[in-house]
Parts: C-alpha cells; sequence; structure tokens
C-alpha cells in the first residue's frame, strides 16, 4: 500500500525520473515491511463471496499489496500495473526470490492515458494510495467498473496522511519540527494531488458501484528497536526535505537536516522514541448489474 506514503508521490511514465522513481521504491519497500500486519488484517477483512482467482493491482508500486494478496488467496494470479519501470523491476526479482513469478504479470501503463492495458475479467481490482494521483479518477471508476464482472469487488486503500514517527516535542531544539513539515507538505501538494484524504465512499456510488464495506484502520507502531522503522523514518523526511525547501523557516530546515544527517549525533536513526503513526481507510464496492 503504496503509498505512498508513504505513502507514494504521483508516478511518472517517463524513464528519465528512474533515480527519483529508486528513492520512492526503496520507501514503498520500507512501508510494506513496517506495516505487513496492518496490510494482511485488511485483506483478510474484504468482503469477498469466494476466494480471487484473477487480481488487478493498480498502482501497485514495489508490489506490497500483489505480495499480499498472493499470500492471501494461493490460487489468485495477479496483473500487476505500474507506470514505473523502477517498480516494476523490483517487483519482478520479488516474484521470482519468492517462487511466484508465474502468477503475477506486470504491466507498464499510466492509468490517467486514455489506453488502459487490458485486465481481463478479474475478480478483484486493488488500488492501494494510488487513486488520489490520477488527474481524473471518477473516469478511473468508471473504468474499473466496467471492467469487473457482475458481484466483482473493487478495494480502495487510501492514508489519511503521511506516517508521523518523533513524539510531539522533539526536537528537544526545535519541538513539533514534523507537524510543521506535514503542513508544509500538504500545502505543496495541495493543488498536484486535490483528491489526497477524500471520501471515496459516495465517489464510488457515483461510479455505478454499491458500497460494501468501510473501514478504517489506526497504526501505532512503537520503534524504538526496530531498525526498520528508523530507515522508514529517514527516508520518508528525506523525501518530504526535497520539497521544503522554500516552505519553512530556515530554523526548522535546519533541525530537520540534523535529523537526517546519519553521522551526526542527532540523527533520527539514533533516536529511541519512534513510532509509525498514520490512518488508513478502506473502501470495498462491489459491481452489482
Amino acid at each position: 500500500m503504496p503509498h505512498t506514503y508513504a505513502s507514494a508521490p504521483r508516478r511518472d511514465a517517463s524513464d528519465a525520473h528512474q533515480p527519483q522513481d529508486h528513492d520512492q521504491a526503496e520507501l514503498l519497500d520500507l512501508d510494506a515491511k513496517v506495516l505487513a500486519e496492518h496490510l494482511a488484517t485488511i485483506t483478510a477483512w474484504l468482503p469477498l463471496e469466494a476466494p480471487p482467482r484473477r487480481i488487478a493491482d493498480l498502482g501497485c508500486g514495489t508490489g506490497a499489496g500483489t505480495f499480499a494478496l498472493l499470500d492471501r488467496y494461493p490460487d489468485a494470479h495477479v496483473t500487476a500495473v505500474d507506470s514505473s519501470t523502477e517498480h516494476l523491476r523490483r517487483l519482478r526479482e520479488k516474484a521470482c526470490a519468492q517462487g511466484v513469478a508465474e502468477r503475477v504479470h506486470p504491466v507498464r501503463a499510466d492509468l490517467d492515458d486514455a489506453d488502459w492495458p487490458g485486465l481481463g475479467t478479474p475478480d478483484l481490482v486493488w488500488a492501494s494510495a494510488s487513486m488520489h494521483h490520477m488527474a481524473h479518477p471518477d473516469h478511473a471508476l468508471r473504468r474499473i467498473h466496467d471492467v469487473l464482472p457482475p458481484g466483482g469487488l473493487f478495494a480502495v486503500v487510501e492514508l489519511a496522511g503521511f506516517p508521523r514517527f518523533l513524539p510531539p516535542d522533539a526536537p528537544e531544539d526545535r519541538p513539533g519540527l514534523e507537524e510543521r513539515c506535514h503542513a508544509a507538505n500538504d500545502r505543496h501538494h495541495a493543488a498536484h494531488m486535490p483528491h489526497r484524504g477524500a471520501d471515496w465512499g459516495p465517489k464510488l456510488t457515483a461510479a455505478g458501484f454499491a458500497l460494501d464495506g468501510q473501514r478504517t484502520l489506526e497504526v501505532n507502531i512503537a520503534g524504538s528497536r526496530d531498525e526498520a522503522v528508523a530507515a522508514y523514518a529517514l527516508s520518508s523526511l528525506r523525501r518530504m526535505r526535497g520539497s521544503l525547501a522554500d516552505a519553512l523557516p530556515a530554523e526548522d530546515l535546519a533541525a530537520l537536516d540534523r535529523l537526517l544527517d546519519t553521522g551526526g549525533p542527532h540523527s533520527i536513526t539514533r533516536r529511541h522514541d519512534l513510532a509509525v503513526r498514520t490512518v488508513r481507510t478502506v473502501w470495498a464496492a462491489r459491481r452489482g448489474d
């Protein structure tokens, strides 16, 4: 669940963006590792009438949802769609390493393009932290509705915002820094991702779906002894730093840079009070005709 967050920034179809995609892929891999248990909870909750045999993962990233669904449904095959060559390369490598390459069909495509890839007739369409990146998600919802057979299920997983890692009084020299970073980052992305944080229930019903369930999961994972949580926090804040140069006062930027300096005494990787705090919501919608 890409999230991406990390959730995940906009996936560009151009190979010129591969260095950026590499950094994002690292973040998505950490997101999948740290939040694996919560992702498994979501896949177990899905109100499916029968185990799906054909699944489409739209905006698959490096495969968090793909592999969670393959684990949950051992007879399923997944068409994994993403616009990033780097993400799909990693997904293929993981599929081979896990011995499930024959059950995964990676497809490179930008879901904002007029021509969509052939998805066959999936029993389940999964979109985790990807719908809010689309320029015209209402068009995509109608396309997904038309692809599904009667009774087919569409699962939308979205995050309320990027994860938080630090306590409110941290760091000691600039308390509340992380919240100010998130507020500035939200302002920066508001024009580019207006659908982030949307209520997808009304959008799904407007596209012809019947809403079959909704669940919100609050995530709070203590990470004082977990290297993956520290790496996740570091990668997340590094990625956010790129958009904050002109959005924060110099004192906040300097404090953020101290957190990101892995060789310094104030590095976020040296802290023992980290946690992963976020909220994820899943909507399950069915094509009824």
